[in-house]
């Protein structure tokens, strides 16, 4: 299993970005997704979840209203666009796969890693 994250970059306060990631497995309706994140110095926190069909989603507090957590099944993908962009949001994300039809916020959860992107967020 293969999670690969991109859509990261640089941008100033205010702004916007769209991460994406492409899992390669078979059973990907059989995974719930989330995203979580890692800034220099801190320990990686969750950042949204959603379910098999997309019908469920979770949001860390400090992301609610700002950042929408998407999947699309056909294509093997889930995104999380993310507005109004403050630099406290300046981090590594993370996405992953749970084995689960439910959403879970708990990082131990999770069975597969991507390699993270990159999200810089300037004042």
């Amino acid at each position: 299993v293969q999670l690969q994250a991109s859509g990261g970059g640089l941008v100033q306060a205010g702004g916007s970005l769209r991460l994406s990631c492409t899992v390669s497995i078979r059973t990907f309706r059989s995974y719930a997704m989330g995203w979580f994140r890692q800034a220099p110095g801190k320990e990686r926190e969750f950042v949204a979840a959603i379910n098999w069909s997309g019908g469920a989603t979770s949001y860390a507090d400090s992301v609610k209203g700002r950042f929408t957590i998407s999947r699309d099944n056909a294509k093997n993908t889930v995104c999380l666009q993310m507005n109004s962009l403050k630099p406290e949001d300046t981090a590594v994300y993370f996405c992953a796969a749970h084995y689960g039809v439910t959403t879970t916020t708990t990082a131990e959860n999770y069975d597969y890693w991507g390699q993270g992107t990159l999200v810089t967020v300037s004042s």
